[in-house]
């Protein structure tokens, strides 16, 4: 408790700081756009490490073995994408928001309200897996179990990501994503170095000793191998497609996280948005490689029944790890503060990445909706941002109701959906608005909302919501789609749709897509349009 008061004042502090520092519109949406390349690299890996990646994919790896580690490698290859495709063009290209960039050469109003929603709908899917992890870690934490405390936890979240976000704006959330990187990257790296250290640092001790404890008992080995999670025999053909699907909506996913892309707004230069992908993708990178250590550990040292029977989707196993492995090298005393650290980072990683997601989605309901759609432009500065302060407060509030709906799912799966989402709605729209000229406004509209609707209906008619002991609604079973991630499908679906609606309408402009092809490519005009 001490260890977790403790950060939550410091970061409470750095949010009080910053709202003193936040004065204007790009203040509060993009930090005043004063951060380094370095600076924001860690605060890129402080977004992107989240709950999902500390929390779920540790407990995927030790309830799954080698199937888990799938998640591991999508999330980390995914940044390619971003840094390759998206990056740098987004940063010269727009102000504050995805929907800048779309709307640049197209009717505003249509493809702002398009994007808005769609930000809007990402955001709480992904907010669901922080808020599903905060109740799972607070109750191992405190020894709450029942359904009720732990929905008091979400709640008690919630709340304080909802004043980080009103107060504190873009550089109080950067400042605390970035003492949170630091924070996770240090708590990760010691629990590595004492488990290889328990196995002398030999990984096939480790990855043996895992297989034994945690692998199916007629077969240990199948732990190691692709299939316990994914394309068993009871699932057959379908449990492949939908591990392709999970790839699929993993590696095309990240470009298209609204929580991600305002990241490139808040640095002054192309230049630092380039460095800053790189730092954020050495970050990550060297992250994800702990996870294996720290799924298989789980495996070896907890045990898959303990693990289970701590949270039956496994977001537990990497501070069960921490305890035992502490008690293991140092006691009693030594496991309840290592679990203590453990838990308090990852506490620090939900708060930080909710507090991110909020800032996103209230920005794109602010600047895209109320100010553009609604106001069609005629709004100040200053009743911009109490907009957005007030929006937090709504989607805060819609995502800790959700949150406690989806408690007992794995929160590394949950953030698979968002992924889905994004990648089937928002990116097929950026990437043609970036690449291709005939590109217009119907064209954007159809392809956000084509592939955002495809995506919401098949994970409504799939397995994820009911017909199961893991389903959000157990008793219920109306599932008509197979598969658990509906990328496969919904994600060509965008790209159709978008095609589809641009061939069928006249609109074009190729003036204006000149000139966004050339400042996305040199940054010519960017730093003018920042300051309007």
């Amino acid at each position: 408790m001490i260890l977790f008061l403790t950060f939550v004042a410091a970061t409470l502090a750095i949010t009080f700081w910053a709202s003193r520092q936040t004065k204007t519109a790009a203040d509060y949406y993009a930090g005043g756009r004063s951060f380094s390349g370095v600076q924001n690299g860690l605060a890129i890996g402080g977004d992107y490490m989240s709950a999902a990646s500390f929390l779920g994919i540790a407990g995927i790896i030790a309830l799954s073995g080698y199937d888990g580690f799938l998640y591991s490698i999508g999330f980390l290859v995914a940044w390619l994408v971003a840094l390759l495709l998206v990056a740098e063009l987004m940063r010269n290209s727009g102000k504050f928001t995805m929907a800048d960039v779309l709307a640049f050469r197209m009717s505003p109003r249509p493809v702002r309200t398009a994007a808005g929603v769609s930000t809007i709908v990402v955001s709480i899917f992904y907010l669901l897996a922080q808020m599903v992890g905060a109740g799972a870690l607070v109750g191992l934490l405190l020894g709450i179990h029942s359904p009720a405390g732990k929905a008091w936890t979400i709640v008690g979240v919630g709340a304080l990501m909802i004043v980080y976000v009103v107060f504190g704006g873009m550089k109080g959330t950067t400042w605390v994503q970035i003492v949170k990187a630091v924070l996770l990257m240090s708590g990760a790296a010691l629990v590595t170095l004492l488990v290889l250290g328990k196995f002398g640092f030999n990984l096939s001790a480790l990855l043996g000793q895992a297989a034994t404890v945690s692998g199916p008992k007629a077969n240990p080995g199948a732990f190691l191998s692709p299939g316990l999670k994914y394309g068993t025999e009871a699932q057959g053909l379908a449990g492949k497609i939908d591990l392709i699907s999970l790839g699929l909506a993993l590696v095309l996913g990240t470009a298209g996280l609204p929580h991600i892309l305002i990241r490139f707004y808040t640095v002054p230069t192309a230049k630092d948005a380039r460095k800053s992908v790189l730092w954020g993708i050495g970050i990550i990178g060297v992250f994800y490689l702990l996870t294996l250590v720290l799924g298989f550990g789980a495996a070896a040292l907890v045990g898959k029944t303990a693990i289970a029977e701590g949270d039956a989707a496994g977001n537990t196993a990497a501070p069960m790890l921490a305890q035992r492995i502490g008690e293991e090298i140092f006691g009693s005393f030594g496991g309840t503060v290592l679990l203590a650290l453990i838990g308090s980072v990852a506490f620090a990683t939900i708060l930080a990445v909710v507090a991110g997601l909020t800032l996103a989605s209230s920005s794109s309901f602010s600047h895209d909706l109320y100010a553009h759609v609604f106001k069609r432009g005629q709004v100040t500065e200053r009743q911009e941002v109490v907009v957005a302060r007030i929006s937090a407060l709504v989607i805060g509030a819609a995502s800790i109701g959700l949150g406690i709906l989806a408690q007992g799912q794995n929160v590394a799966f949950l953030v698979a959906l968002a992924f889905a989402v994004a990648a089937s709605g928002n990116l097929p729209a950026i990437l043609y608005s970036l690449f291709w000229k005939r590109f217009n406004t119907v064209g954007a509209v159809s392809a956000i909302y084509g592939g955002l609707v495809s995506a919401l209906l098949l994970v409504i008619f799939s397995p994820v919501v009911s017909g199961g002991p893991t389903a959000l609604f157990k008793t219920a079973d109306f599932v008509i789609f197979p598969l658990s991630n509906p990328g496969i499908v919904s994600i060509p679906l965008g790209f159709l749709c978008g095609w589809i609606g641009t061939v069928l309408s006249k609109e074009y402009n190729a003036a204006k897509y000149a000139e966004i092809e050339v400042r996305s490519l040199t940054g010519v005009g960017a730093e003018k349009a920042t300051k309007h």
